[in-house]
């Protein structure tokens, strides 16, 4: 029968403890992480369940095109597309309640979308 030596190490002796101990710092790092993010007593986010989140954005009237118009509540495509025309034809929003002389906005669709526009600049004419 042939003699056969041992299988040598995968990892070298040498390395094992250094290996452990980093092994054994992570997992302390883990356990010291999910108590301050609240462990079990729910400051952690579940993931099959998320809380909802807000996303806050505000449009340029004089600047926006369709797309983001129509993000706006109560304005669909077909209206920011008449909000569009409208500015083109009259030139840029003097202010937010001239968006009433466009055909399908008013007072309550005004008052819904006001908090998402950003204010209008005045030019200022040089001499």
């Amino acid at each position: 029968m042939p003699h056969s030596e041992p299988n040598p190490a995968v990892i070298p002796g040498r390395a094992q403890p250094v290996i452990a101990g980093g092994v054994i710092a992570a997992l302390v790092g883990m356990a010291v992480w999910f108590v301050a993010a609240g462990g079990l007593s729910g400051g952690l986010v579940p993931y099959d369940d998320p809380p909802t989140a807000r996303a806050a954005f505000s449009v340029n009237l004089n600047a926006a095109g369709a797309t983001e118009l129509a993000q706006l509540p109560g304005i669909g495509p077909a209206t920011a597309g008449r909000i569009i025309e409208y500015r083109h034809k009259h030139g840029p929003f003097a202010s937010h309640d001239q968006l009433l002389d466009v055909p399908g906005v008013g007072p309550v669709t005004l008052e819904a979308i006001q908090p998402y526009l950003r204010p209008i600049r005045q030019r200022q004419e040089t001499p």
